[in-house]
């Protein structure tokens, strides 16, 4: 289970609190999100609508990361193309022995989603945190540049296993390999065997995808 200072910190997230403690560059912009837009619960059926304010964050995005220095030009030609999952292009960092993940947020209907995400999973998953390089545009779309460790196995994780961990967690299976934690109202989708990395015993999660889906004052003072 969840201690005092991480159940905190979830729900400061959730309720779209700007972070100070945090000088990562994740939780940087994630502030500065929070300051200009609202943190919302994610509702599916509305995901299109929100589009308007997904373009309206990229650009301001865009701008931010021009001003701070974390606009990239280009990809560094020490970084071998791996392969592309559903949401990020996946790079080795062959100097750093970590791996650089280029993501459009396709799967979260704002960047402010997005960015919540990479809060929680780097909260709930150190061993496995993200750092946050810059930005690029491709093709005119942004993309987050992404560090994260590179874990090496050559043994695949058990769906039982990922299973009975996220459980003990407060995540219950909803359906294949969706699950949903009732006490912070969270939703993290498809974690198969792709998704979490067996290595000498314990699971690593490398993609997760996490989504609010119930209204921040609905959580106030639950730790």
């Amino acid at each position: 289970m969840f201690s005092k200072d991480v159940c905190i910190k979830l729900e400061n997230i959730i309720q779209g609190v700007v972070i100070e403690e945090s000088q990562d560059t994740c939780t940087t912009i994630r502030n500065h999100l929070c300051s200009r837009y609202t943190t919302s619960a994610t509702v599916k059926a509305t995901f299109e609508s929100k589009q308007p304010v997904k373009k309206d964050q990229a650009q301001y995005l865009q701008q931010l990361a021009t001003d701070s220095g974390l606009m990239l030009p280009s990809i560094p030609s020490d970084w071998a193309y791996l392969t592309r999952g559903g949401e990020s292009s996946v790079y080795l960092n062959v100097g750093n022995k970590s791996v650089i993940k280029l993501n459009d947020a396709i799967y979260y209907a704002t960047w402010l989603e997005y960015f919540n995400s990479l809060l929680i999973h780097n909260l709930l998953f150190p061993n496995t945190s993200y750092t946050l390089i810059g930005f690029m545009i491709i093709e005119d779309v942004l993309y987050a540049v992404l560090e994260q460790p590179f874990i090496i196995s050559s043994e695949t994780a058990d769906i039982q296993a990922i299973k009975e961990l996220l459980e003990f967690n407060g995540f219950r299976n909803t359906k294949r390999q969706d699950y949903f934690n009732e006490q912070f109202g969270l939703i993290l989708e498809d974690m198969h065997d792709e998704n979490v990395i067996l290595q000498q015993g314990s699971l690593f999660f490398i993609d997760t995808v996490f989504y609010i889906t119930a209204k921040p004052e609905e959580h106030l003072k639950i730790c």
